[in-house]
């Protein structure tokens, strides 16, 4: 019985349940559990209650440095890999680089996002910035009101309205909104862009026998959107496909956290 742990979110239980289908289809029996947030299931993962873990990538660092041998990256979504945190200022801005941000009001995404929290204030910081008394202002999703559920399609809005002069989001969010024609609306442009780092990815323990490991990588790999099913497990993880796991990548994040005493 592979045992597989996630954050209690009504995707993940979607997206649990139609990995349970697709896993038993190729002869491995799963067995999941949610947990009320991602530092329970980093515990669980450590004590070795569970087998896998669908890591956020601080989650991931977090086992990272509590194991004393390294767990092993198995899968990744397509969009985990080369992830990008990029910097957005008014179209008509005068604003070219972060040296310019002084004395200008910046916009973070979640406090608890990696790409538009975590990551920028600590790029910030890496500056010679310090936000808090830097910035004319400088502000979280969560400190303002907002009508969007989405804390990254606000930063664009407000930028993109004058209400901040700069903000930050991932390169992947301004591609959705690309793509669904939200962004012809919004005059702003990227100022800057992050080297690209690793994000999500599904966590196995390392003392995994490595012909099990094989058989749940190539079950992950195996799901191309073929039938109703693996359709579901895609549109619920937001991607197109699964990818083999990479173990480099979170280097940033990881300096971004210890900076923030997050570890």
């Amino acid at each position: 019985m592979v045992r597989l742990g996630g954050s209690a979110t009504s995707a993940h239980f979607d997206v649990f349940q139609g990995l349970e289908e697709l896993f038993r289809r190729k002869g491995i029996d799963l067995d999941w559990i949610l947990y009320s947030d991602y530092d329970a299931m980093v515990d669980a993962f450590v004590k070795g209650d569970i087998d896998l873990a669908w890591n956020g990538p601080l989650g991931y660092v977090k086992i990272k440095r509590l194991l004393d041998q390294p767990c092993r990256v198995i899968a990744m979504r397509d969009v985990d890999i080369d992830f990008v945190t990029q910097f957005i200022t008014h179209s008509d801005s005068d604003i070219l680089t972060v040296e310019d941000l002084p004395g200008r009001r910046f916009a973070f995404g979640r406090r608890s996002s990696e790409q538009a929290g975590l990551v920028p204030y600590y790029i910030l910081k890496q500056a010679g910035l310090n936000p808090d008394k830097d910035l004319a202002a400088a502000s979280f999703y969560e400190e303002r009101q907002s009508q969007n559920s989405s804390d990254e399609r606000d930063v664009v809005e407000r930028v993109g309205s004058g209400e901040y002069d700069a903000g930050a989001v991932s390169k992947r969010t301004l591609d959705l909104m690309a793509e669904d024609g939200s962004l012809s609306s919004q005059p702003v442009r990227v100022f800057w862009a992050s080297p690209a780092y690793s994000h999500c990815c599904f966590t196995a323990q390392r003392d995994m026998e490595p012909q099990l490991a094989a058989q749940i990588e190539a079950a992950f790999l195996a799901i191309t959107g073929s039938d109703e099913v693996e359709q579901a497990v895609l549109e619920g993880e937001a991607c197109d496909s699964f990818v083999a796991g990479v173990e480099d990548g979170w280097e940033i994040i990881e300096e971004a956290a210890v900076s923030e005493g997050l570890m």
